[in-house]
C-alpha cells in the first residue's frame, strides 16, 4: 500500500479534464452516472422548482469544472458568478462557456434534465441558457480574507458549493472555516446549497490520489445549524457505483437558508 500522503486539490497540480472524464462523462465505463449526474440534477431540479430560491446573483464555488448542477439554477438567476481555485479549472470552464473547439461534452447531462420535465422543449437549449447566465469566472485564494481580492463581489442571493468543501478541508476545523468564508458571500436571508460525498477519504484523478475530508450527515447538519442556517431540504443517496477511483459511501444534497 502506498504510504505517501494524498495530494490536495487546491495545492497540487489537478488535471480537471481527466477528472471530468473519470466522474462526469458519457463514456460507457463511467460508473458514476446515477450518483454524480442523475441524483444531483434531479435534486437541484426539485429544490429550485419550489420557487423560493431565486434572485439576481448566484455564486458557485464547486469542485473541478463541472456545470451540470447549475442547469436548474439558470432558470431562476440571470447572473451566475463562478469561482475557481486554479487556472486549469478556469480554462476548462471557459472553453465550454465560449463553445471553443475541444470543450468537454455536457449534452448527456442536459438530456437528463429534459427527461425529468413534462415540457422538455423548454429545456432543450439549457446549455445555451447556462452559458449566457455565467457572467464571470473568477479565480480566488482561500487564504485571503476577501477570497477574490482585489475584486469585491456583490452579495449573493444563493451560494452553491458542490463537493469543494470535501476536497479542500483537512479536518473539521477547516470545513467550518471554509464554510464561513463561502457563506460570507451571502445576503442576509440568502440560501446555501451543498453537495457532498459522505465517508470519503480519497478520490483519484489519473495516477494521483487526492485527499478528501471524511464526515457524515450528522456532522454537516450540526455545522449548518451552528452557523445559523435553517435546513429546508436534505436528501442522501447510498452509493450504487462500483469503482475504486473514490471510496465515498453516499452522496448528500442539502439546501438551507440563513435567518435575517
Amino acid at each position: 500500500m502506498d504510504s505517501s500522503p494524498h495530494k490536495l486539490y487546491h495545492v497540487h497540480d489537478f488535471d480537471t479534464r481527466q477528472c471530468l472524464e473519470h466522474y462526469f462523462s458519457d463514456k460507457p465505463d463511467m460508473a458514476f452516472g446515477d450518483d454524480f449526474l442523475k441524483f444531483v440534477i434531479d435534486n437541484f431540479r426539485q429544490v429550485f422548482a419550489v420557487g423560493h430560491i431565486n434572485g439576481d446573483i448566484l455564486i458557485d464555488l464547486s469542485f473541478g469544472s463541472a456545470v451540470h448542477h447549475l442547469y436548474s439554477a439558470c432558470e431562476f438567476f440571470k447572473n451566475i458568478i463562478v469561482l475557481k481555485v486554479n487556472n486549469r479549472c478556469i480554462m476548462e470552464l471557459k472553453r465550454w462557456v465560449d463553445e471553443r473547439t475541444g470543450a468537454f461534452y455536457w449534452g448527456h447531462t442536459s438530456k437528463l434534465l429534459q427527461e425529468k420535465e413534462e415540457n422538455s422543449d423548454q429545456f432543450q437549449d439549457q446549455e445555451a441558457k447556462l452559458r449566457s447566465a455565467i457572467q464571470h469566472v473568477v479565480k480566488y485564494d482561500l487564504e485571503k480574507e476577501n477570497m477574490t481580492d482585489p475584486l469585491v463581489l456583490p452579495p449573493a442571493d444563493c451560494v452553491i458549493s458542490a463537493c469543494l468543501l470535501d476536497a479542500i478541508s483537512k479536518d473539521q476545523d477547516d470545513y467550518i472555516r471554509y464554510l464561513r468564508k463561502f457563506t460570507r458571500l451571502l445576503k442576509p436571508g440568502g440560501h446555501l446549497m451543498l453537495i457532498g460525498t459522505l465517508g470519503t477519504t480519497y478520490f483519484t484523478v489519473g495516477k494521483d490520489k487526492f485527499h478528501s475530508f471524511t464526515y457524515d450527515e450528522d456532522f454537516v447538519r450540526k455545522v449548518l445549524v451552528g452557523e445559523g442556517f435553517i435546513i429546508n431540504y436534505c436528501n442522501v443517496k447510498e452509493r450504487t457505483s462500483v469503482s475504486d477511483l473514490v471510496d465515498y459511501k453516499a452522496v448528500i444534497n442539502i439546501a438551507a437558508y440563513k435567518e435575517k
